[in-house]
């Protein structure tokens, strides 16, 4: 996930009194994005109705957009990734394997282990979705997207990277990998989601999180079974026979005729 240069909300002086011109600092600073509008404390009855109507608006679209995408695989990793490294090249194997196997290749659609994922799928004729997030500064969509779509608040991202992902591949990345990747982790942990496979690849990057991981069970602070919710490989083939049983098999899925999409309603089908 591309870095954000993090503002300073504005100071007051003089005590706790606010002036004129520090309020509008405050209204300026909520506008810059949804998610800080969102997330910016109470808003008029009139702001709130609208932040409902931008949400359902965000899911909607996406819903009805990756409707007749089939079952997806997410892989999350970092954007900073280069193309020609060591992760990048194991998340392009990795897409191209998912999609071997039938899957869609689902990503945010940017670039590093995103990139590389969807390349992997593209170059053997997958398909391949970006699902990218509305930022101040634009986030390029990398080339290898069959089809994208763009959201507006990362919440809504996340529901859609998840909803539809029978299996999820955490590459090595940063504060938004480690988000996604615990936040699906929590939602089977609590019977929110399927016990879908969570695939964690990159064994050097990821050895201290996994020994934390066990830690948070020697500590009492999560069951003894979770880490079991944590495939941890860094070979394709391992990972290819973990998704053939906990995803393929388990689910009992199989290739059918896709259903016809109502064109209206925003909806496309997605060819080979």
């Amino acid at each position: 996930m591309s870095s954000i240069n993090v503002q300073k909300l504005p100071q007051t002086h003089g005590g706790h009194r606010i002036t004129e011109e520090e309020i509008q600092q405050q209204q300026l600073f909520e506008l810059e994005s949804p998610d800080q509008s969102l997330l910016s404390g109470p808003s008029s009855r009139l702001h709130d109705l609208g932040t409902l109507f931008r949400v359902a608006r965000d899911l909607f679209t996406a819903f009805r957009a990756l409707n007749f995408v089939g079952p997806c695989v997410t892989i999350f990793g970092s954007a900073r990734t280069q193309p020609g490294t060591r992760y990048y090249e194991m998340a392009r194997q990795m897409g191209a394997a998912c999609a071997r196997l039938g899957f869609t290749v689902l990503t945010g659609g940017g670039p590093g282990i995103m990139q590389a994922s969807n390349q992997g799928a593209h170059e053997i004729g997958g398909r391949s979705i970006g699902v990218n997030i509305q930022l101040p500064f634009e986030q390029e969509l990398n080339p290898y997207v069959q089809r994208s779509l763009t959201m507006r608040y990362f919440f809504t991202r996340k529901v859609v990277l998840v909803k539809y992902s029978y299996a999820f591949i955490v590459m090595p990345g940063g504060a938004g990998t480690l988000d996604e990747m615990f936040e699906t982790m929590t939602l089977i942990q609590t019977g929110k989601l399927k016990i879908f496979p969570i695939i964690l690849m990159g064994k050097d990057y990821w050895r201290p999180l996994v020994d934390f991981v066990h830690r948070m069970v020697e500590e009492g602070t999560i069951s003894p079974g979770d880490p079991d919710l944590i495939f941890f490989t860094d070979d394709i083939e391992e990972a290819v026979a973990h998704l053939q049983h906990h995803a393929v098999r388990q689910f009992a899925l199989r290739r059918k005729r896709v259903p016809k999409a109502i064109s209206f309603l925003g909806e496309k089908t997605l060819a080979h």
